[in-house]
């Protein structure tokens, strides 16, 4: 409708083709010709499968919500027209996310693309002042709505975010029994009667509107003041989108997000979420992130609130004691440690400046720990002339022979006492 608007003045024809429109409207426009169309994949191309248009006269190709479109499944059809455009176009992509599938479409389809970045990356609107509460219970999030909600309505239009469908529908009914007028949008919806929700939420007939994730991209309503996740989005890009629908053009919004004890996988890309567009994180929704194993290990591993610990506790350890003197011992004997290091590494040639540094370092380490043995009884088994003397040897005492032995036994003992070793006879003798 915008396009429409603005092209009415400079005689600039534009024309719209979705899913859900009549077809044969559709191709009577783009039959009488136009200069702008705005349409989705599917759609375009069962125009031009009806010949009734071509993509030969096109010169600047624009793709608005990319990953959006993957994440439909739209994939095949974006490639199949981009590949069926003139190669010398202008390609303009547009996503306020951006993965490695979008990333890999901007290699195919661009030629020496320059990426403009407002921000980081998947970062919330800074502008955007987001709340994100806790409840032990779902159904205190019932009572928190009804708590909260003149407030909101006072200061403009409200939006609110619900998962399913089903609960969607729960939730508009419970705020009419309450008195509420409120409208309702998802998925199940005929595409007219989509738009004369959201005709009628843009002219401001309803101030509450209750959308599923269909309303998270594309609702460009300036008014929305306030965006109520009611339910938590299903990735944290789906968050960002639905944040996004409050804030627009340098605006001021505000989110509040209701999360329940299930939730707490969702918690950590949260947490994430506020740290990066410099946002106050709740201690509970810390608390609430820590009990999942993913955001823990993350957490540690990139070192924070992880206490800083050089070396262990080897083989042989003890503890030092912490009197001030042997601080100031410690003290001097790294800095002087320290010294002869930078002196060795000046006195080294470049190609051995690191295998030095390392060396001394580790020497320095080693000498700054080390503490003498106090046991001296190692001493005891030195001889006073300093020579370590081997200790004689420890004979096996003699049996005594039975009367009752033979007399190869008793000659066999006879030449053992004689001290000669007797002589071992031969079997062929």
């Amino acid at each position: 409708m915008k396009q429409k608007k603005f092209g009415k003045v400079y005689n600039i024809n534009v024309v719209c083709c979705y899913g859900g429109g009549s077809k044969w409207e559709q191709s009577k426009a783009l039959e009488q010709g136009a200069e702008i169309v705005v349409a989705t994949p599917g759609r375009m191309i069962d125009m031009v499968k009806m010949k009734a248009t071509n993509l030969r006269r096109v010169t600047f190709l624009v793709l608005d919500e990319a990953d959006r479109m993957f994440h439909m499944g739209f994939e095949p059809q974006v490639r199949s027209i981009c590949n069926h455009v003139r190669p010398d176009r202008q390609t303009l992509l547009f996503s306020a996310t951006f993965k490695k599938r979008i990333e890999r479409l901007a290699r195919d389809v661009l030629t020496d693309p320059v990426r403009i970045v407002q921000g980081d990356l998947n970062e919330a609107n800074q502008d955007i002042t987001q709340y994100v509460y806790v409840f032990p219970n779902p159904l205190q999030k019932w009572n928190w709505l009804l708590c909260h909600l003149v407030k909101f309505l006072s200061e403009g239009s409200v939006l609110v975010f619900v998962t399913k469908k089903a609960d969607a529908e729960t939730v508009a009914n419970n705020l009419m029994v309450k008195e509420y007028n409120c409208l309702l949008l998802h998925g199940d919806l005929d595409q007219a009667d989509r738009n004369k929700v959201i005709t009628q939420f843009k002219k401001k007939e309803c101030d509450i509107l209750v959308a599923t994730d269909v309303a998270a991209r594309g609702l460009d309503i300036p008014h929305i003041r306030n965006v109520i996740n009611y339910d938590i989005a299903r990735d944290i890009d789906t968050h960002t989108h639905r944040i996004g629908r409050t804030g627009r053009a340098g605006e001021k919004g505000t989110a509040y997000t209701l999360v329940t004890d299930k939730d707490k996988e969702f918690a950590g890309h949260l947490v994430r979420n506020l740290e990066g567009a410099d946002q106050q994180v709740p201690d509970d929704l810390m608390e609430l992130a820590m009990k999942s194993s993913w955001f823990r290990n993350s957490r540690f591993k990139q070192g924070k609130g992880k206490k800083i610990a050089i070396g262990g506790t080897g083989l042989g350890y003890r503890e030092r004691s912490s009197g001030s003197s042997s601080v100031k011992s410690n003290s001097a004997n790294e800095s002087s440690s320290f010294a002869s290091i930078n002196k060795s590494i000046s006195a080294a040639g470049p190609a051995t400046d690191r295998y030095a540094a390392m060396r001394e370092a580790y020497k320095a380490q080693y000498m700054s720990q080390f503490r003498a043995s106090t046991d001296r009884t190692w001493e005891k088994t030195v001889p006073e002339a300093g020579v370590f003397a081997a200790p004689a040897p420890v004979l096996p005492s003699m049996q005594p022979t039975s009367s009752t032995s033979s007399g190869n036994s008793a000659a066999s003992s006879a030449g053992d006492d004689s001290g000669k070793p007797r002589k071992k006879k031969s079997r062929w003798n």
